[in-house]
């Protein structure tokens, strides 16, 4: 009897241990590395673990790319991108909280190196490689599986978890938080424990709206858009 020409499925469990197998080697390489091979991993990892989704059964619509719900998702997208730069707007421009903005990071970035960012390094190397991997591949495994509350627990708690490495000198970077984190170690460590919190809970946040939108481009347009006009406002008022 000829064998098949396609490898045997595998289940979703395997899947998902693969899936974060890959982002945790990511997750190194993308600290370590920024620039074009931060870009060119980011696009790797994003296809490959599109193919692990594949592999285990799933469709674009459990990666939240099905065609029918693109238009939907550019609609929900640009809706919330239009929400988040008012708030930024407001938020720049009180006195209270402008602070927030504040980040060493900004000290001679010019304008080219802002609109990379903005263009390229956020949509590519932040946005598409994290919104497939946790609202997209995650999700749509465990959705299947378990369906969509304890997709949203994996895939936030684990979002979450991704964000170590970057806030490791979150504090340090960032004046607005030393009042309220202090310089030590134990500074440093409640600084990361936060973030991870913090993201965690943008997580489910995002898994919400890839479920009500049945779209990956909803939560991509937001988590582009606070990016991207945080680097903006970060930059004017530097």
């Amino acid at each position: 009897m000829p064998q098949s020409r396609y490898p045997r499925r595998i289940g979703t469990w395997p899947a998902v241990g693969l899936t974060v197998a890959v982002l945790v080697a990511a997750n190194v390489v993308l600290h370590r590395w920024s620039g074009l091979t931060g870009l060119v991993t980011a696009v790797v990892v994003s296809a490959l673990l599109l193919g692990v989704l594949r592999w285990a059964g799933g469709t674009r619509a459990d990666a939240g790319l099905a065609p029918g719900t693109l238009a939907r998702g550019a609609r929900w997208a640009l809706a919330l991108a239009g929400l988040v730069a008012l708030v930024y707007l407001v938020g720049a421009l009180l006195p209270v909280t402008r602070g927030l903005f504040e980040d060493r990071r900004y000290e001679g970035m010019s304008g080219g190196e802002l609109m990379l960012r903005v263009f390229v390094t956020v949509p590519v190397g932040t946005v598409l490689v994290e919104e497939v991997a946790f609202r997209g591949v995650l999700y749509g495994l465990v959705d299947r599986a378990r369906g969509a509350v304890r997709a949203t627990a994996v895939s936030s708690l684990l979002f979450g978890l991704w964000h170590v490495l970057p806030s490791l000198h979150l504090a340090a970077v960032k004046p607005g938080l030393n009042p309220v984190f202090g310089d030590s170690a134990a500074g440093a460590g409640a600084a990361v424990a936060a973030a991870v919190l913090f993201t965690a809970a943008a997580g489910v946040l995002f898994c919400e709206l890839r479920r009500r939108s049945g779209s990956l481009l909803a939560p991509m347009g937001l988590h582009w858009a606070v990016n991207a006009f945080g680097y903006v406002a970060g930059f004017l008022l530097r």
